[in-house]
């Protein structure tokens, strides 16, 4: 008869499992995918390093899932941001000023999803999540578009140089250099700067009718 394993080993394994991924992602929050290594997770989980390999087969396939389940937060965030009531310009100002707002205030964490090198394994999911924010921002176009608040043709092109215009608005604030910079007091832009250069940029390039404050 094959071994079954007991649905209280089955939900022991399940519990690690879960406490792996928070370790895994308070190292990313910390220092970055660069963090995550499959040692030092062990001693954050406190199992031998050999036991990671039971709940994960690499260490890309543990960091993907890292990511995805990073990136879903965020998109969940936005996705309810852009669904909200109110005009389609507002709620576009909105989600990007969210946006803007919740990497700024985890800028490790938001700049290992946004560009940090990473494995193969966590670039394929970062593709995937690239994806669902230009899906967020396409039914919001489209029904701006409807109503007479955008003005645009290429709908799917445009949702798709949204996500790009945000990534390069972010990436180079929240990089480490410029955090260095900014940790020693030199020069900086700010949240404010950013956020507010974001919004007129891509309200302008979507035709809305109106800037809304």
């Amino acid at each position: 008869m094959a071994y079954r394993p007991s649905e209280a080993r089955l939900d022991r394994d399940q519990a690690l499992r879960q406490r792996i991924l928070v370790c895994a992602l308070q190292r990313v929050v910390d220092g970055g995918f660069a963090a995550l290594t499959m040692q030092a997770l062990a001693e954050d989980v406190g199992i031998a390093t050999g036991s990671l390999y039971r709940h994960f087969r690499s260490k890309g396939e543990l960091a993907a899932e890292v990511f995805a389940d990073a990136s879903q937060r965020e998109v969940d965030a936005l996705a309810a941001t852009l669904r909200a009531p109110g005009s389609a310009p507002q709620r576009l100002r909105a989600g990007l000023e969210q946006f803007a707002a919740r990497a700024w205030h985890s800028r490790r964490l938001a700049f290992a999803l946004i560009a940090e090198p990473v494995d193969p394994e966590v670039d394929e999911q970062r593709l995937l999540y690239r994806e669902a924010y230009a899906e967020l921002f396409t039914d919001l176009l489209e029904e701006g578009v409807r109503r007479g608040e955008f003005r645009l043709e290429q709908v799917g092109l445009v949702a798709a140089c949204l996500v790009g215009a945000i990534a390069e608005a972010l990436v180079g604030p929240l990089s480490p250099p410029a955090r260095a910079a900014r940790a020693a007091g030199h020069p900086a832009l700010e949240l404010a700067d950013v956020s507010a250069s974001l919004v007129t940029f891509c309200l302008r390039a979507v035709g809305a009718e109106e800037l809304p404050r």
